[in-house]
């Protein structure tokens, strides 16, 4: 969905170009400044791209450890099943970032180093309160960097993966034994985080 994005932008590129029109002086720097506009939008919404890449990231690959580790951390069949389905999610937002953030002309964050406390792997409860930590983090990180998007596309795509990531963090406190309020749900409305917020929540995670 998110390599749908630049559709709008490569018809107007193509169809500027092969016009062959030619335009006065004004028009041509009322063009110039235009499309210096869309530069620094692109830049701005690309910048937003990459934070959420590396968010998931740190999803993919939180979720991959989880799944190798297997029957050390993995009693019930139904959970196994449920994070395996997780992971796969956090790995297409990954390839669908990265694809997007490419395509628009940039260059897709590099994946940082992960770091875990001991026992996340093989204490279930310490690994269902780190996937709730990365869950509710990508929630409001994802609502709170929505009002800085330019491109509408971006917006609708982005918001795609916000309401998976809803769906992601209610089920881990449901499995987690929650209470509804306060636990699987946070209000009637979502809270949206800043992205210095967002860091602090993850800079424990983060190696180097």
């Amino acid at each position: 969905m998110l390599n749908n994005c630049l559709s709008r932008r490569s018809f107007l590129g193509r169809s500027t170009i092969g016009a062959g029109v030619v335009i006065s002086g004004e028009a041509a720097i009322q063009l110039l400044s235009t499309t210096r506009v869309w530069a620094a939008a692109a830049q701005g919404d690309l910048d937003i791209l990459n934070f959420a890449l590396t968010l998931e990231y740190l999803e993919a690959d939180f979720y991959a450890q989880g799944n190798q580790a297997g029957a050390k951390l993995f009693t019930d069949q139904h959970a196994k099943d449920l994070f395996q389905l997780i992971a796969s999610d956090e790995q297409a937002h990954v390839q669908a970032l990265s694809d997007t953030v490419t395509k628009l002309g940039g260059k897709p964050a590099a994946k940082p180093t992960v770091k875990y406390p001991d026992g996340t792997f093989t204490d279930y409860k310490a690994f269902l309160k780190t996937s709730k930590t990365f869950e509710e983090t990508g929630v409001g990180a994802y609502l709170g960097q929505a009002g800085s998007l330019t491109d509408p596309m971006l917006l609708q795509a982005a918001a795609g993966i916000f309401g998976v990531e809803c769906r992601h963090a209610a089920l881990v406190g449901k499995i987690s034994g929650l209470p509804a309020e306060g636990g699987i749900y946070m209000g009637a409305t979502e809270t949206a985080k800043t992205k210095e917020d967002v860091l602090a929540a993850v800079k424990p995670f983060i190696g180097g």
